[in-house]
């Protein structure tokens, strides 16, 4: 299990068995073996607590298979032992109990040893996880595997099977645009007993339903929670409800409330955030997803344009139009050209007020405006690494920063997926444990909002609190404008003065300005 329920794929709970690319000659043990007299163990292809996956032949019919070997520690008690083996053979029952495309099929459990070794399909391709590592799926992508999850889970619903861990890593992307969901490892077999250890629970944790956190029987609203934060994963680049450890991620499922899903449009955010109610009882139906998910899968079509047709002149005379005639014509033209002016033009640019400059600065690949007498501070690069700038006035009291995290050099894949993923992600720290470089309290009060730069979707926001001074706590008040840029770098320009006092609305309009004026070389 993921220690932050992060979108990764690192689960210790994995069946993945999408096929990787060749590898050099293999060197692991095992490879050769040959299972129940029928199945030669070829290449692995990934492991976990609970197994390993190999890609195998079945030399009775002569085609690849992924066989799953059972991987129990010796020093874990016998019942323990037991439980994990007789989870495994679930997990081959539920499976087998779906006819459904979107199932991967199991073909045999063949039992070596009184080990229980699953075989299954062999899906070629890559694991949904894997592909949300390189970037976030567009609304229709995003629509188009949710239905075929949905599809899956009510195969399993009817069936009176619980998968109970839903999640990137469990949903295989394979040939044909076929979607598959796997690991049906911790799923629950109506009529059948518990497996789960005393005291715990199994899943991962940003994809499980609070009532699962609370201890509750789950239903298939569980299931339908997980497929919502993974639709939001999908579109946003982050979870929902990620946070730092399993606790804080636990404690997000349970009370955080996420922030609208800026890249869904219209039915999938309605989707999105119906599924992700606290509450069972208010998420909507599989069907009515369906019909969500579908809509925005499958858009109707435009509209088609008006045919204009001309209408030639009579010979001799031409048209002749009045003075009135004339002046409109005159007027709408300078409408027109007014118009395409500001569309053309950078809608945030304007006129610098006096005493005003722009400074461009190579490290973070943008110019800005700053006010005259504002000295910069940058990165010592004997210990700094990172692109910033900071301008700060005499008294130190306003201050306006740019930051640039670019993405070739983002290995943690911390970057999110849009501008407005990552502000959202920020003011759920804000909120939950302040920011120690703001000297920010975690009582901070935010007001997130939509932006726009240069015609292409931001996000800003304004956060007021205290610092964490415990002698003399002073309000201060920053906003935060957040771009990502078609390369997928991200900016952050973040304006900080006084939450009280004369300064604030000197603060508030360096703010403004700065924003306004922000110009970044690749946008």
């Amino acid at each position: 299990m993921s220690s932050s329920g992060g979108v990764g794929h690192e689960s210790d709970e994995t069946t993945s068995y999408v096929l990787q690319p060749p590898r050099p000659a293999p060197s692991e043990p095992g490879v050769g073996r040959l299972i129940a007299g029928r199945y030669r163990l070829l290449a692995k292809l990934g492991h976990g607590g609970m197994g390993t996956v190999w890609r195998a032949q079945d030399e009775t019919v002569d085609r690849e298979v992924a066989v799953k070997e059972p991987r129990v520690p010796d020093h874990l008690p016998e019942r323990e032992q037991g439980n994990a083996f007789e989870r495994m053979r679930r997990e081959a029952r539920a499976a087998a109990r779906l006819d459904h495309p979107s199932v991967v099929n199991v073909h045999d459990v063949a039992v070596v040893d009184g080990r229980p070794w699953i075989v299954m399909e062999l899906v070629r391709g890559r694991s949904l996880g894997d592909v949300l590592q390189e970037g976030t799926l567009g609304a229709r992508e995003a629509a188009r595997i949710g239905l075929e999850v949905l599809g899956a889970l009510e195969a399993a619903h009817a069936a009176g099977v619980l998968h109970r861990d839903v999640k990137p890593d469990n949903v295989l992307l394979g040939r044909h645009d076929r979607v598959v969901l796997t690991d049906f490892g911790i799923a629950q077999i109506e009529g059948e007993t518990s497996l789960t250890d005393t005291g715990g629970f199994v899943g991962s944790p940003e994809f499980i339903a609070p009532e699962r956190v609370l201890g509750q029987r789950p239903g298939p609203a569980s299931d339908l929670w997980s497929l919502g934060v993974v639709l939001y994963a999908a579109t946003e680049g982050v979870s929902p409800f990620r946070r730092s450890n399993t606790p804080a991620t636990l404690q997000s499922v349970l009370n955080a409330v996420p922030a609208p899903p800026a890249a869904a449009p219209g039915p999938l955010a309605e989707a999105i955030n119906g599924l992700l109610q606290k509450d069972p009882a208010r998420r909507p139906t599989a069907a009515q997803v369906r019909a969500l998910l579908e809509a925005t899968a499958n858009p109707p079509a435009p509209e088609p344009e008006p045919i204009v047709r001309t209408v030639e002149a009579p010979a001799g005379g031409g048209i002749r139009l009045g003075r009135r005639t004339l002046f409109g014509l005159g007027a709408a033209v300078l409408a027109a050209a007014a118009v395409a002016c500001l569309v053309i033009a950078d809608p945030f640019a304007g006129p610098l007020p006096d005493g005003w400059t722009k400074k461009h600065t190579k490290d973070v690949a943008a110019t800005l405006a700053v006010p005259a007498g504002y000295r910069p501070t940058t990165p010592d690069r004997k210990t700094d690494k990172d692109h910033w700038i900071r301008y700060a006035d005499e008294s130190g009291a306003i201050w306006i920063g740019l930051r640039l995290d670019r993405k070739a050099e983002d290995t943690a894949h911390d970057i999110a997926g849009s501008a407005a993923a990552e502000m959202y992600d920020d003011d759920s720290r804000f909120k939950e444990s302040g920011d120690y470089e703001l000297s920010m309290s975690k009582t901070s009060r935010t007001r997130p909002e939509d932006r726009t730069y240069q015609g292409a979707k931001a996000a800003g926001n304004t956060v007021r609190y205290d610092t964490t001074d415990s002698q003399n706590p002073r309000p201060r008040e920053v906003q935060i404008f957040y771009y990502r840029t078609t390369a997928g770098d991200m900016y952050k320009l973040t304006v900080g003065y006084p939450g009280r006092g004369d300064f604030t609305a000197r603060g508030r309009e360096v703010a403004r300005t700065a924003i306004a004026n922000l110009s970044v070389d690749r946008p």
